[in-house]
């Protein structure tokens, strides 16, 4: 069986704060840059001259090159060491940074955002499989994830707010030029207080497996995210979703025939490392899905300028750093299968105040839904991350991160992609149109809200107030309706992890290596891909 090891000169030196810190840095970094240019995006505009399919790319290349990446680095730092890549990722992020920061032309800043997902992916995996390393044990470990978990939504929100406050006094490039020095401190403290970790016997990495995993998670982000822009006809979405389908589908069966896989679908036969992906996707497709979509209700319904639409927002990102704080003592008390459902019922409650929005909604119930939602969600997070880690083995810790760390991309995606497509259905099919407009800019009008508030500036008053009036209300029954079908399905998952999760008892064997029904927890209840063919 492949084993997890550490270099002793690391573990020697390892404090577990220290490393923590460490990690929690190396997390931060990556996050905030996820977000920190949704307000520089105009300034890159004009200082570039980027056209408006640049400023697309320039903005989503990042998070579709870590998405693409995250399970292929995962795999590399199992063969080559973790410690060693977060070094390297780290160092690679700094430098990204300053020709991001330095760029004059639209296709080098697209070129320096991909390379920095390229070191993102490189770093996130390495990180949570490093906390594996330094914390063993059950419940420290499950504390340092819901720390890991809090960095993560923390730099996730504040992100906007610091992209926002170095508008306000520099050039656009500082908002990369500020995530320098953390790469650098990262890079320069890791190999003195970081363990390195690997696993034993590696063989050599699979490059065709990274190749058709990179083409096919990349594929399958941009089919989805070209569904929550354009709807399922859109030009582009046939051909990613197929090549998508293909692609992963050739991944998967060449990882069968590998005595060392990128990725084992053996992991998926340990029903609680399946329930952990499920409840990663589910609960960061409800979270991000409801925040794109308040974010027009606040913008467009309650006339909120972006940056204060913004700090509405917060208190969903406030309570996911919370609640992965709370994780592991929710975890303590309840066990993993009480915390999950009972997160992933209280996120459905959360989004089922949303079924009662109106325009003149009182914004302390917004606050105290998203609140809620961002509680539980960051409490889903960090107690699934944790169980991930638990039930892989210890040879495949990178792997299992970054399949969770996939499955918060493809949540946050789908969430956008599956909920905008209710609410614009839901919105299509109420639309009442003033019978006095008609061709263009009915359908345009017909398309969503913000087409219809740019129709409404070109009208006369009185059919322009008709149109507005009608717009809205189609809006809100679109929002309303979309929040009830995102709390149903969150109540369905809740459901279904609680019958594949164990009970407190039956949990609690498992982590003191009692075997159940599917072989040892160590094995995550599977043998190795070697083991299974030298038996076959």
């Amino acid at each position: 069986m492949r084993t997890h090891v550490t270099d002793p000169t690391g573990s020697d030196r390892a404090k577990p704060g220290a490393a923590l810190a460490v990690l929690t840095a190396a997390v931060l970094l990556v996050s905030v840059d996820a977000t920190v240019l949704l307000l520089a995006l105009p300034s890159i505009s004009e200082s570039t001259g980027s056209s408006a399919v640049q400023l697309l790319w320039i903005g989503d290349v990042y998070s579709f090159v870590l998405a693409g990446l995250l399970i292929s680095m995962g795999a590399l730092g199992d063969r080559i060491g973790h410690r060693r890549l977060l070094t390297a990722g780290s160092a690679a992020f700094g430098a990204a940074s300053l020709a991001a920061a330095c760029s004059t032309a639209p296709w080098a800043l697209i070129a320096a955002r991909a390379a920095l997902g390229v070191a993102g992916a490189a770093v996130m995996p390495s990180t949570l499989a490093l906390i594996r390393a330094v914390f063993p044990e059950g419940d420290r470990r499950a504390k340092a994830v819901g720390l890991w978990g809090a960095a993560a939504s923390a730099g996730a929100a504040l992100g906007p707010v610091l992209g926002g406050a170095l508008m306000q006094h520099f050039w656009w490039g500082s908002v990369f030029v500020a995530t320098v020095p953390i790469a650098a401190a990262v890079a320069l403290t890791a190999r003195r207080l970081l363990p390195e970790c690997r696993a034993t016997g590696p063989a050599p990495w699979d490059a065709p497996s990274a190749l058709l995993c990179v083409v096919g998670v990349l594929s399958l982000v941009y089919a989805v995210k070209e569904t929550a822009v354009h709807g399922v006809g859109g030009p582009d979405v046939p051909a990613a979703a197929l090549t998508a389908a293909v692609t992963l589908r050739w991944f998967l069966r060449r990882q069968r025939t590998l005595a060392t896989p990128v990725l084992d679908p053996e992991l998926f036969r340990d029903r609680r490392f399946t329930a952990a992906v499920l409840t990663t996707v589910v609960a960061l497709a409800g979270l991000s899905g409801m925040l794109f979509l308040t974010a027009q209700y606040l913008q467009l319904v309650r006339g909120l300028d972006p940056l204060r639409a913004g700090l509405a927002d917060l208190p969903g990102f406030l309570g996911s750093t919370l609640g992965g704080l709370a994780a592991a003592g929710l975890v303590r008390r309840t066990g993993v299968r009480g915390t999950l459902t009972g997160c992933l019922l209280l996120l459905g409650c959360g989004l089922a105040v949303f079924g009662w929005v109106r325009a003149d909604t009182s914004y302390a119930l917004l606050a105290t839904a998203f609140l809620t939602v961002g509680l539980a969600e960051g409490a889903v997070y960090a107690a699934a991350t944790a169980l991930a880690l638990d039930s892989a083995p210890a040879g495949r810790a990178g792997s299992a991160a970054a399949v969770t760390e996939t499955a918060y991309e493809l949540g946050a995606a789908a969430g956008i992609a599956l909920l905008g497509s209710v609410l614009s259905g839901v919105y299509r099919a109420r639309l009442t149109v003033p019978p006095d407009l008609a061709g263009h800019a009915a359908g345009q009008a017909r398309e969503s809200l913000g087409q219809a508030a740019e129709t409404v500036a070109g009208l006369p008053a009185g059919p322009a107030r008709a149109l507005e009036e009608a717009a809205r209300t189609a809006f809100l029954h679109g929002l309303r309706t979309t929040a009830v079908v995102a709390a149903l399905v969150l109540l369905a998952v809740a459901v279904a992890v609680s019958l594949m999760l164990p009970g407190r008892s039956r949990d609690a064997a498992d982590r003191a290596g009692v075997p159940g029904p599917g072989g040892p927890p160590e094995s995550g209840g599977a043998s190795p891909p070697a083991e299974r063919r030298s038996r076959s």
